[in-house]
C-alpha cells in the first residue's frame, strides 16, 4: 500500500483505474448503474451470483466486460466492441415483413432451461446461449429486423450482460444520482447544474463561497472546474457540516481536494473571529516604524518575537500546514495527505473577510433562501456574481424581491432550464418517451454596493 499512496495525488487525469479509485458501473446500458471502489475483494452482484471486481483494476476507464466462463467458473472477462459492417443496405430488404402475424402463445421457443442449463454446465458462453435460443425460436426469422435486434438485445441482458467502466464525473454523477437519487441531490439535472456553474462563474484562481446541501455534489462540481487552482469553502449555518460523500466519488488529488475547505457561517461572517497572528504582526509593524530612526532591530530578534508571539495562538491545523510546507522532505513523508473538506484555517478566513469571496453557489433546497442570503451575501466582493438554485419558485422569487428592495443586487433574473433528450437510431429518431419535464429554478445576479444598507466587511 506504501508503493500506491503517491501515486493516488498524481492520477487524478490518468485514464486508466487503479486500486482503491472509485468508478461508475454502467450494466447493460444503462438499466442498472452502481458506484463501487475498487480493490481485490471487492464483487457485483449479477441475478444471484456475485462476481469479483478484480479484472477491472488497470483497464482504462470505458472498457466493457461481460460475464465468461473462465478455468475458476464465470468471471468477468474484457470485450473489444467492433463497429458493425453493412447494417445499413440490409434493413430496407426487410420493410416488406411485419409482426402481424406473430401469435405470442409461448411455444415458438424450443430450447427449455434444462437445456440451457446443460449448456452452461458444458461451458457455453452468453453469446452461444443467445445463439441457440435464436436457432431455436419458431418465430425470429419472421420478425422485423427492429425485432429482430429487441429480441436480441433482450436475452443479452440476461444471460451475457455487459458492464461498463465509466469514469466519475460530474456529468456521469449527476445522472446516475438523477436516475437513482433524485432526492439525494435535490432533483438538481445536469442542465441545471451546468447553469450554475455557468452563472456563478466558477473560473481559474476563483475563491467560490457554496452551500451544498445535496450530498457534496455541487462542491465536487465547482472543485473539478477549478482544477486544483483557487479554493471551494463549503459552507453551513449551524454547528453540523452538511454531509460530502459524494465528493468523494470524484477521485480528487490531493492537490484538489486541499482546495476545498469548510468553515461555519458565524466563523466567517463574525467580526470576532480575529486572527491573533494578525494583531500581533500589526503591533510589530508599528513598533518598527516607531524606532526605525532610533534602533533598527536585528532580523535575528525579530524573528524571535515573531515566535514568541505566534506559538501560543496557533491552532493544532495551522501547525500541520506549516510543518508540512517549510518543512524538509523526510518530514512530508510523515505528514497525512490533505483530505477533502479539511477546515478552513484561520488566514484563509481573514482574507476571504477582507477581499470577499469571488462567488456564491447555494444550493439547499431545506433552507430559507430569504434568511441564508442576508447573511451570505455580504460576504462577497463588490460585481460578485451569485447563483441559486431551488426546486420551487416561490422562494426565489421571494428572495429576488428582497434584494431588489434593499438595492443589494442588480441584473437578477430567474431562469428554468430545460432538456430535452432525444433517441437517435436509423429511422426512427424522436424525443425520448420517459424524461424529466422539471429541472427546477436558478436564481442569478450580481452584488452591488449600497452605502446606506451595507457595511464594510472589516
Amino acid at each position: 500500500m506504501s508503493e500506491d499512496r503517491p501515486q493516488v495525488g498524481s492520477v487524478q487525469n490518468h485514464r486508466v483505474t487503479w486500486e482503491g479509485c472509485s468508478v461508475l458501473l454502467d450494466v447493460n446500458d444503462g438499466d442498472r448503474l452502481v458506484f463501487a471502489r475498487l480493490n481485490q475483494g471487492s464483487t457485483l452482484k449479477f441475478g444471484n451470483k456475485n462476481y469479483s471486481l478484480r479484472p477491472l483494476i488497470g483497464c482504462p476507464f470505458g472498457s466493457l466486460f461481460q460475464v465468461d466462463n473462465g478455468a475458476e467458473g464465470s468471471v468477468l472477462s474484457r470485450v473489444t466492441v467492433r463497429s458493425p459492417e453493412g447494417n445499413g443496405s440490409s434493413e430496407p430488404q426487410d420493410e416488406c415483413r411485419d409482426n402481424r402475424g406473430i401469435v405470442d402463445n409461448n411455444t415458438a421457443q424450443s430450447l427449455t432451461g434444462e437445456d440451457i442449463e446443460a449448456l452452461r454446465r458444458e461451458g457455453a458462453t452468453g453469446e452461444k446461449i443467445i445463439e441457440a435460443l435464436i436457432a431455436n425460436s419458431a418465430t425470429f426469422e419472421k420478425k422485423t429486423a427492429f425485432s429482430q435486434e429487441k429480441y436480441r438485445l433482450k436475452k443479452q441482458k440476461k444471460y451475457a450482460p455487459k458492464l461498463l467502466v465509466r469514469r466519475p464525473v460530474t456529468r456521469s454523477i449527476c445522472e446516475a444520482y438523477f436516475k437513482k437519487y433524485p432526492n439525494r441531490i435535490g432533483f438538481l439535472r445536469l442542465d441545471a447544474l451546468s447553469l450554475l456553474l455557468a452563472m456563478g462563474n466558477v473560473a481559474a484562481n476563483s475563491d467560490i463561497l457554496v452551500v451544498d446541501m445535496v450530498g457534496g455534489l455541487l462542491t465536487g462540481a465547482v472543485a473539478e472546474r477549478l482544477g486544483g487552482s483557487g479554493y471551494v469553502c463549503n459552507t453551513y449555518i449551524g454547528a453540523t457540516p452538511y454531509p460530502m460523500e459524494i465528493v468523494r466519488m470524484f477521485n480528487f488529488g490531493d492537490e484538489i481536494c486541499k482546495r476545498i475547505v469548510k468553515s461555519c457561517l458565524s466563523d466567517i461572517s463574525s467580526a470576532q473571529y480575529e486572527m491573533p497572528e494578525e494583531i500581533s504582526n500589526q503591533q510589530e509593524v508599528c513598533y518598527t516604524e516607531n524606532c526605525a530612526n532610533e534602533e533598527k532591530p536585528s532580523f535575528h530578534s525579530l524573528s524571535e518575537t515573531v515566535g514568541k508571539d505566534e506559538i501560543p495562538h496557533s491552532s493544532e491545523t495551522e501547525m500541520v500546514d506549516t510543518t508540512c510546507e517549510s518543512s524538509a522532505s523526510p518530514v512530508i513523508k510523515a505528514c497525512k495527505s490533505p483530505k477533502a473538506g479539511e477546515k478552513a484555517s484561520r488566514e484563509m478566513i481573514h482574507t476571504w473577510r477582507e477581499n470577499g469571496f469571488s462567488s456564491l453557489i447555494v444550493a439547499a433546497p431545506e433552507l430559507d433562501i430569504c434568511s441564508a442570503v442576508k447573511d451570505l451575501l455580504p460576504l462577497l466582493a463588490y460585481s460578485a456574481s451569485f447563483a441559486i438554485y431551488h426546486q420551487y419558485l416561490q422562494p426565489l422569487a421571494t428572495c429576488m424581491h428582497y434584494l431588489q428592495t434593499e438595492k443589494m443586487a442588480i441584473g437578477m433574473e430567474i431562469s428554468e432550464p430545460w432538456l430535452r433528450e432525444y433517441q437517435v437510431l436509423p429511422s426512427r429518431t424522436h424525443p425520448c418517451m420517459q424524461m424529466s419535464a422539471f429541472g427546477g429554478y436558478i436564481l442569478s445576479g450580481t452584488r452591488i454596493s449600497n452605502p446606506s444598507t451595507s457595511a464594510p466587511m472589516q
